[in-house]
């Protein structure tokens, strides 16, 4: 997939059927419209495109990163994404300029897919509505989706969000139509892991939502290399009267089996169950011989899945 940087570097799209969105989480709701942009745009042998926007409108924190996200986007067929810094000189852009300057200025659209909620412009004044209207003016199509329903509640990232801070895992998943999962740097840490006899991949996550702290059985890939873990989120309790440490939160990662250098690569973690809550121990030795009980535990939990 062609990842285009702001709107004065598009060039080279035939015929292009757009989806227009933020498409956080790229959800059920959103792969439904990627679907059809990637089914309209080979029907009409044009390119099948997602113009998105970074940082989030909202002002909230992601569920996927915005390289999480192109990822994703990446994987439904789509041919290029354009991405537009959301910044205070963007957001003052009257709806009506960014369909006449944008999408059909600069892209050329032949088809728009959006969703029935999706808002922009100035003040959110822009909607499907606007978009009907100004594409028989600019001679482009516009397919609207309804917003799909789980049990009366509305398919969208900010209940997705909600469920993940809240731990509700399971539910999260419902939703998204796939695993909660993060995506993160390995980076170098303090060792404390390895001094316990138990080392971990240290990991910075990039700007994602993540559920609370405690202990997971996890799944992890770094390319095509797929591992088994027990993954740790937490502030160190243990430690952090010691050393007098902050209360910023640590991810770590403890890889089952053999694994090459992983530093300086990005890693993908699905979070399969919770095993218990993060906690302060009375003895380094009572910590170790938790650790040693999680992994029993994260191996039983990895051989069901």
């Amino acid at each position: 997939m062609k990842v285009i940087n702001g709107t004065r570097s598009i060039t080279g799209l035939t015929l292009p059927v757009v989806a227009l969105g933020v498409f956080d989480g790229l959800h059920r709701a959103h792969r439904e419209i990627l679907r059809e942009t990637v089914r309209l745009a080979r029907k009409g042998k044009g390119t099948g495109v997602v113009v998105t926007f970074w940082p989030h409108p909202q002002k909230q924190q992601s569920v996927y990163s915005l390289q999480h996200r192109l990822k994703l986007i990446a994987a439904s067929g789509i041919d290029a994404c354009v991405v537009i810094r959301f910044d205070k000189r963007f957001a003052q852009m009257p709806a009506r300029d960014f369909v006449r300057d944008i999408l059909a200025g600069r892209l050329h659209a032949r088809a728009l897919c959006v969703g029935r909620n999706f808002r922009f412009g100035k003040n959110a004044s822009g909607d499907w509505r606007l978009l009907v209207r100004l594409g028989e003016l600019y001679g482009f199509k516009v397919k609207v989706f309804d917003v799909i329903k789980d049990r009366g509640h509305t398919v969208s990232s900010t209940l997705i969000r909600r469920l993940i801070l809240a731990g509700k895992l399971r539910a999260a998943e419902k939703l998204l139509g796939r695993p909660v999962t993060i995506l993160g740097t390995v980076v170098r840490g303090r060792s404390i892991g390895k001094t316990l006899g138990f080392p971990t991949a240290n990991i910075n996550p990039h700007h994602e939502v993540l559920p609370p702290s405690g202990i997971y059985a996890v799944s992890a890939k770094v390319g095509r290399k797929k591992f088994g873990g027990a993954r740790y989120i937490g502030t160190r309790p243990t430690f952090r009267k010691k050393e007098n440490r902050s209360l910023s939160r640590q991810i770590e990662v403890h890889l089952f089996g053999l694994h090459p250098d992983l530093y300086g690569q990005d890693m993908e973690i699905r979070f399969l169950k919770k095993i218990r809550p993060d906690r302060r121990f009375s003895s380094v030795a009572k910590l170790v011989l938790n650790i040693k009980k999680d992994i029993i535990a994260a191996k039983k939990i990895i051989s069901r899945h």
